[in-house]
């Protein structure tokens, strides 16, 4: 059911994925004052409005579930990322990992972790270059 859900986030399907969930599911990621995707989502309209927040402002270059660990109700989803943010023009690379909480056959709860630091210097207005201390040095 998780690797259903991965292959229909593949394909563009998010209607799809969005019958994986329950009607009042958790969607929980890092709060982050520069990313508009982050943030808490309750229920499939929630979840959705993430989706849609998502597509806005990132092109998935690269998105690679690695490892499935499933234990009880619970999935951990180890994978890496590529992304590009729409704003900026900048490409990012981030490890992630996803935890699902299952309940009778669908997502109850979803909560992502990943490499916020990475994301927010992609989205981060201006240059992200610091200029190195060598290259202030004369010798």
């Amino acid at each position: 059911m998780v690797i259903d859900g991965y292959r229909d986030y593949k394909n563009g399907d998010i209607q799809s994925l969005l019958t994986r969930y329950h009607e009042n599911a958790e969607w929980s990621t890092p709060e982050s004052e520069l990313l508009p995707f982050s943030g808490n989502f309750h229920g499939k309209s929630g979840i959705a409005q993430f989706f849609a927040k998502l597509d806005a402002s990132v092109q998935t270059i690269r998105f690679e579930p690695k490892q499935f660990i499933a234990e009880g109700d619970k999935v951990v989803v180890i994978g890496e990322a590529s992304w590009l943010a729409k704003p900026t023009g900048r490409a990012y690379d981030s490890s992630w990992v996803h935890a699902f909480t299952l309940r009778d056959g669908k997502v109850a709860r979803f909560e992502a972790l990943y490499d916020t630091a990475a994301s927010e210097r992609a989205f981060q207005p201006g240059p992200t270059a610091q200029p190195s201390v060598a290259s202030e040095l004369h010798h």
